[in-house]
């Protein structure tokens, strides 16, 4: 799936699409937690995941900064990221990490978009590099690990 969250006019709506985007990650995550065999592979997701909920956290704050209302969950696409892990839980642990990895590659296009929208204030850009660097890791992880499987 290709997202077009970054390319949003206003901060507010950039801000609220990527709260949309981290309820769909967490979601996705908890679905590959529940479902890989490997326990340690699971407990690293699982730290991701954390990542992900620091992420919703500060996207929270500031979507009431810029005084807009946050989405409490994900939206249409959360099918779409879970339903991936699902059919990829068919073929095994590496195929799931191999799902997870497009996830991340739409986290990683939303962040340095993110990261370079004119509206963004220095505080809130800091975030979304550091966000960026966070996906990055992630999807790195995923594609490295899934390799060596």
């Amino acid at each position: 799936m290709v997202t077009m969250v970054g390319n949003e006019s206003t901060i507010d709506k950039l801000v609220t699409n990527l709260i949309s985007l981290e309820h769909d990650a967490i979601a996705a995550y908890d679905s590959v937690i529940e479902r890989l065999d490997d326990r340690r592979l699971s407990a690293q997701v699982a730290e991701f995941r954390d990542d992900h909920l620091q992420h919703l956290q500060v996207l929270n704050e500031i979507a009431r900064d810029v005084g807009t209302e946050a989405p409490t969950e994900g939206d249409m696409k959360q099918m779409l990221t879970t339903g991936k892990i699902a059919l990829a839980d068919l073929m095994g642990d590496a195929a799931i990490l191999k799902a997870m990895k497009t996830n991340e590659d739409d986290t990683v296009t939303a962040y340095e978009r993110a990261s370079r929208h004119e509206d963004a204030i220095p505080q809130s850009k800091a975030f979304f590099l550091k966000a960026l660097h966070d996906e990055q890791r992630h999807r790195e992880w995923f594609d490295t690990t899934a390799k060596t499987m």
